[in-house]
């Protein structure tokens, strides 16, 4: 391989998950830090940056694709951003790298997934969630498919088990006003809620129910806790101190996992930058993507689609998620599943995990059978 290739990084830095971006962003940086500290050379990214405006997502992939000649991009936050990067993606027969959790029912030949799908997040969630707390959940989601999608998947699994849906509300990215939520969320006496919302409408969220467990201690996280599958360690600071200790995130990475191949990649991360004090699972999955594909740029002599796709499916990828192999049949990645709880250093406290799990984005029962058990921390 003797000519340069490059790999689009394409995530928003700023706009109402712009916390998210800045992490994935930086993440993407140490991969080629590292890259070009071993002495990598036949590799560079190319960055856009959408601020969050959708139509630019699409704006963007036809700016890497056409003009800088990338054949792969690393990115996207939400699903709506994938949505809408992707058909530029198929037409020019790339491969868009997706490391973010999202809704599932998606399975394209030109996207590698190596964020978790329901039957890796959602699922695990409830068969921790229903046992304990109760089958009467409150469903809050952002206004577009990642809400909506969630959501639904959530009062199937709720029927299943026999229980009902106390209520389900919706609001856009930046709506902060929950003084309404919040008080129907009150007069329902769920026995938990799941909160699907995204940005500053999760922060407000957190914020009030915060307040909500001081005035009533039957909404304290102990009794009724906000169990999330889309809250980062980078978002923690967003939240007003102490107001999200307690509360649950469903996640396969987190900063506090206590693994050699984790504790060595914090030291690494700390030397590329002192002032980060945590590692969210935004940094470590965009890393991880973009790491996966330089070493499949470098195997294959090549960035060509087909070549790489072939490599990634060939064999396992040893790193932070353990093991990860890509499944031929769906282009997703097995993962594992950790439920974190917030502690008062805005970190999570590793409560109960599970090993990977291959991923079932259709829910087709696949995955399922012989699962390993919840290991529960007591």
């Amino acid at each position: 391989m003797s000519e340069t290739s490059r790999i689009g990084i394409l995530y928003s830095t700023t706009g109402p998950y712009g916390a998210m971006g800045r992490d994935a962003t930086l993440g993407a940086k140490f991969a080629f830090h590292e890259y070009r500290q071993n002495g990598g050379n036949l590799v560079e990214p190319v960055f856009f940056d959408p601020h969050a405006n959708l139509p630019a997502y699409l704006e963007g992939a036809r700016h890497l694709i056409r003009e800088q000649g990338c054949r792969q991009i690393v990115g996207t936050i939400t699903s709506a951003a994938r949505k809408e990067a992707l058909p530029l993606v198929e037409k020019h027969d790339g491969l868009l790298w997706y490391m973010c959790p999202y809704e599932g029912f998606e399975a394209n030949e030109n996207t590698i997934y190596t964020g978790g799908c329901p039957n890796q997040h959602l699922i695990p969630l409830f068969e921790y969630l229903i046992p304990l707390y109760g089958a009467h959940p409150y469903l809050v989601g952002a206004n577009y498919v990642w809400g909506w999608e969630m959501n639904r998947l959530a009062r199937e699994l709720v029927g299943n088990a026999g229980g009902t849906v106390r209520g389900e509300r919706y609001l856009p990215f930046e709506e902060t006003a929950v003084d309404r939520l919040i008080a129907d969320i009150e007069e329902k006496r769920p026995s938990f809620i799941l909160n699907n919302l995204i940005g500053p409408a999760s922060y407000a969220f957190l914020e009030a129910m915060k307040k909500l467990g001081e005035r009533n201690s039957a909404f304290l996280p102990g009794n009724c806790p906000v169990a999330s599958c889309d809250l980062q360690e980078s978002e923690l600071n967003e939240v007003s101190e102490s107001a999200a200790i307690g509360q649950l995130c469903a996640a396969s990475y987190f900063d506090t996992l206590d693994t050699p191949a984790n504790r060595s990649f914090k030291s690494r991360v700390r030397t590329f930058k002192p002032q980060i004090e945590r590692v969210s699972s935004m940094f470590a999955g965009a890393y991880t993507a973009v790491t996966m594909c330089i070493s499949a740029i470098e195997a294959c002599g090549s960035d060509d689609p087909t070549a790489i796709r072939q490599e990634i499916l060939s064999r396992r990828w040893p790193g932070l998620f353990g093991d990860m192999a890509i499944d031929p049949s769906t282009n997703h990645a097995a993962l594992p599943f950790l439920l974190g709880r917030i502690n008062a250093e805005r970190a999570f406290d590793i409560i109960a995990s599970r090993p990977p799990r291959k991923a079932d984005p259709y829910l087709t029962g696949v995955a399922t059978g012989r699962e390993p058990t919840l290991k529960v921390v007591k």
